[in-house]
């Protein structure tokens, strides 16, 4: 299976109302310094069934969405998850 693909079906497993970080999803599919590369990957989705705005960075930052961060923050607040000063609270969040 290409790193991609590895990289999708896994963000696809992140409910509604979570998020995993970057950092996870790599460590998830075994590439454990691939942070960026998941990124990049998320980056040239688009398949709507692929949840990348649920993917933020380590410290709880947004970070980017192919559709603009205001889109990412739009989708995660309709899903019930509270940004408080552009960052997620991952304790309460995280998948």
């Amino acid at each position: 299976m290409k790193f991609r693909e590895k990289v999708f079906n896994t963000v696809k497993k992140i409910p509604e109302g979570k998020v995993a970080t970057y950092a996870q999803i790599a460590e998830m599919i075994n590439k454990p310094k691939a942070a960026r590369a998941v990124g990049n990957a998320l980056n040239k989705n688009y398949d709507p069934k692929v949840p990348c705005h649920r993917v933020v960075h380590s410290d709880g930052s947004v970070g980017g969405f192919r559709k603009g961060t205001l889109a990412k923050v739009t989708k995660l607040k309709k899903e019930g998850i509270v940004i408080v000063n552009g960052r997620i609270e991952l304790g309460k969040y995280r998948f």
